[in-house]
């Protein structure tokens, strides 16, 4: 069995890269990062310094060009900025009902490319493709595209479309983001090189919604994050 995990070089993909690795080891790994047209590269970049701390072979898909059209604040063309503030305020204010950090099923595109990504290079053989989906990420349908739900028909419709070669996994779809860290920690995943901020700046930004989720979820495992942020924390859980 061979494993390919979508790496966004954030704290859940890396997760679960940790996990596989754990599971298959690292000669039946590797990674794959999107480039969907993101404001910044940095989570390409750390994709792949985790990939080479794990020492698996990394792919990078550009898709960029499907999501030309779209608005959303992650993107480089959106005429919108990144917005403060947890993902539950974002929903009472959005006219849409889902954040402005969704990108338009971007996790069903990318799931797509990386089944032909898999049948390509494992021609003939059976691989499972990890996603760092969970469920802090679907509540309140912030994402949609993160629901067990969504993954279970990706997974029903890959299997069938890839002659039962393809499984997708999800192993992180029904934990919320703290007991995604407390996953990691156990299995001393290098969280010190992951990003997750959407403003792509040096230092982590400490106020949009992933910030505010990463910082939380490390608090109630009675841990400091690594990595750097603009401002100050207290890491006291409250």
């Amino acid at each position: 069995m061979h494993a390919i995990v979508l790496s966004s070089g954030g704290v859940d993909s890396t997760t679960c890269l940790g996990i596989a690795v754990d599971m298959y080891g690292k000669e039946n790994v590797s990674a794959v990062s999107i480039v969907y047209g993101q404001k910044h590269s940095r989570e390409v970049d750390a994709a792949k310094k985790v990939a080479e701390y794990y020492r698996v072979t990394h792919y990078d898909l550009d898709l960029s060009e499907i999501f030309k059209y779209s608005n959303c604040s992650l993107l480089k063309q959106s005429t919108e900025k990144v917005p403060e503030g947890d993902y539950a305020d974002q929903i009472n204010k959005s006219e849409t009902g889902v954040v402005s950090t969704f990108v338009p099923f971007r996790n069903g595109t990318m799931l797509s490319a990386v089944a032909a990504l898999a049948l390509s290079i494992y021609p003939g053989e059976e691989t499972e493709i990890f996603i760092g989906a969970h469920a802090d990420d679907a509540a309140g349908n912030a994402y949609p595209d993160c629901s067990k739900a969504f993954t279970d028909a990706m997974a029903l419709a890959i299997d069938e479309g890839s002659d039962h070669k393809v499984h997708v996994v999800a192993p992180l779809v029904e934990w919320n983001k703290a007991q995604v860290v407390k996953k990691g920690l156990n299995l001393k995943v290098p969280y010190q090189l992951t990003t997750s901020c959407y403003n792509g700046r040096e230092c982590a930004c400490g106020k949009c919604g992933t910030c505010l989720d990463r910082i939380a979820a490390f608090k109630a495992n009675h841990a400091v994050d690594p990595i750097k942020y603009e401002i100050d924390i207290d890491w006291e859980v409250q």
